[in-house]
């Protein structure tokens, strides 16, 4: 029966991509999916409270990932970290996260930032802050990823004050982080990060940065929309130090790589791509780079529209279409973020989806969609 969409008619596929959950670890690339949070929809709060989150639902999702093969990449981004996700919340979503991880025997690496620091803040604050969420992921059993600090970007006059905090934490680190640097399309706060805005010179700085400590660098996460600056850094990287993609727009030849060299994957697309997403990696682990890209290739459109600008608002999207999967009861996200996106956006992103074959009861997909529309005023 067909839907009608406000880009207009369209008619909802039957039946989903077969793709049962296998467990095992994939071989040639460690990808991980930066995982959402599932808001607790009964909580009486408003945007600016504290998040109340649905931990059951939370918990449930990331054992699906972990049911495909997926790492996940916990309290990051994808998590609305610092937008609704508080420093008290992101932490007791690792403890809890790296407990399941432990009793499934799960990958999980979780951010390390400093967004207890809620005002102005000298560089001895953020090294404090930096080090007490340090302390926590790393006596929860989990890797951490260090992400990039809106309060350092605030502090530091130039690249010296980089080098000299993540040169001190990572004498802290007791096992390889990741280091993650995420661009301004992501979080405006964070425009100039690494002491400039001549990205030459701040990827300068960056890979000075692990060069000084390659044996406390597992590998680093670019989150610049931009793979010929991915491909150049990657190139660049002293032997043995990862690169994790975190680009939603070029994910698929990243991956795949070339005759130099390939990226491994951290992203927040693979949140609603999971399954998919394993099974290309496992084509992959064939040898059959071609096969990876004619299953991911696809995907593209959908990514490159959930993470259109404003680049930030992509978790409403991904938050939305776990609904339509059937993975929470409900289309309600911590800070109210549901509200961030329109009516229009949403609708493109259900059918860029369903033409994947991504929701296992495309029924249930159609009739959720059918009922977000007509809270909008579309009931046809």
């Amino acid at each position: 029966m067909t839907i009608q969409l406000p880009q207009g008619p369209y008619e909802p596929r039957t039946t989903p991509l077969d793709l049962k959950p296998s467990g095992a670890a994939l071989a040639s690339r460690t990808v991980f999916s930066a995982a959402h949070v599932v808001a607790d929809p009964y909580a009486d709060v408003s945007p600016d409270d504290p998040a109340a989150v649905d931990w059951d639902a939370t918990l449930a999702f990331r054992r699906h990932l972990w049911s495909h093969g997926l790492g996940v990449a916990e309290a990051m981004d994808t998590a609305q970290r610092g937008m609704g996700l508080d420093w008290a919340g992101a932490a007791e979503l690792i403890r809890r996260s790296a407990a399941e991880a432990k009793s499934v025997g799960g990958r999980i690496a979780c951010g390390v930032g400093t967004d207890q620091l809620t005002g102005p803040a000298t560089l001895p604050e953020v090294r404090a802050a930096y080090e007490e969420q340090l302390a926590l992921v790393e006596g929860s059993g989990a890797q951490a990823i260090v992400m990039a600090s809106r309060a350092l970007a605030a502090a530091a006059n130039g690249p010296e004050d980089y080098l000299e905090t993540y040169a001190h934490l990572l004498r802290q680190a007791t096992e390889p982080v990741v280091l993650h640097w995420l661009g301004p399309m992501f979080d405006p706060a964070l425009e100039g990060y690494w002491g400039g805005a001549d990205l030459d010179a701040a990827t300068d700085t960056f890979l000075k940065v692990i060069a000084e400590h390659p044996d406390k660098v597992d590998g680093i996460k670019i989150s610049l929309l931009d793979a010929r600056r991915e491909i150049d850094v990657r190139r660049r990287l002293p032997s043995g130090v990862r690169c994790y993609t975190g680009d939603d727009f070029n994910y698929p030849e990243l991956i795949a790589g070339d005759d130099r060299g390939f990226s491994h994957a951290l992203l927040g697309i693979f949140d609603p791509l999971g399954p998919l997403a394993a099974h290309a990696v496992r084509v992959l682990d064939t040898g059959d780079a071609q096969g990876f890209r004619t299953l991911l290739d696809p995907t593209v459109e959908l990514s490159r529209h959930l993470f259109e600008t404003p680049t930030r608002f992509y978790k409403t999207g991904v938050v939305l279409l776990a609904w339509l999967a059937g993975h929470q009861d409900h289309f309600t996200m911590v800070g109210g973020l549901q509200s961030a996106r329109s009516l229009p956006h949403l609708a493109k992103a259900y059918e860029l989806a369903d033409r994947l074959g991504l929701f296992p009861d495309p029924e249930l997909a159609e009739s959720r969609m059918r009922a977000l529309l007509a809270v909008h005023g579309g009931s046809r």
